[in-house]
């Protein structure tokens, strides 16, 4: 086995930007010359989440009309009292997503679905340089 650590830095507008990460991490891949094991993305901060969706305009919004419903960015957060910097609901957003997710490989491939996609969503109030680690464990 060989476990190769890797990063990647993504600029964000907050506010539920979702940004696609598939074709790096196939790119990633196929760059590591590993053919099976898995790929765990994770990234850094507890504002910010990775999943997989279908990565098209009406999920998009879908997702964000979710999480405001879930969670609104409207409302006062305990958080926000501690800190003051009104980002509570971002902080809530991001661990129901959870920051990592783990995806298997085969002959040098990502084994998502065709119509899945990899995604970092930035649930925070304002831009940011997110850091996302990646590392490839295979042969």
């Amino acid at each position: 086995m060989k476990i190769i650590n890797d990063s990647i830095t993504i600029s964000t507008r907050g506010f539920n930007d979702l940004k696609d990460l598939t074709e790096i991490l196939h790119e990633k891949l196929k760059n590591s010359g590993l053919r099976q094991g898995v790929l765990t993305v994770f990234v850094q901060g507890s504002t910010a989440g990775v999943t997989t969706i279908e990565y098209e305009p009406g999920l998009v919004k879908d997702l964000a009309e979710l999480m405001e419903k879930l969670i609104p960015s409207s409302r006062s957060y305990h958080h926000d009292e501690r800190w003051g910097d009104a980002n509570g609901f971002s902080h809530l957003r991001a661990s129901l997503l959870g920051p990592s997710l783990v995806i298997p490989f085969s002959d040098s491939k990502l084994r998502l679905g065709i119509w899945q996609q990899v995604v970092l969503v930035d649930f925070d109030n304002r831009p940011r340089q997110r850091q996302v680690f990646l590392q490839f464990l295979g042969e």
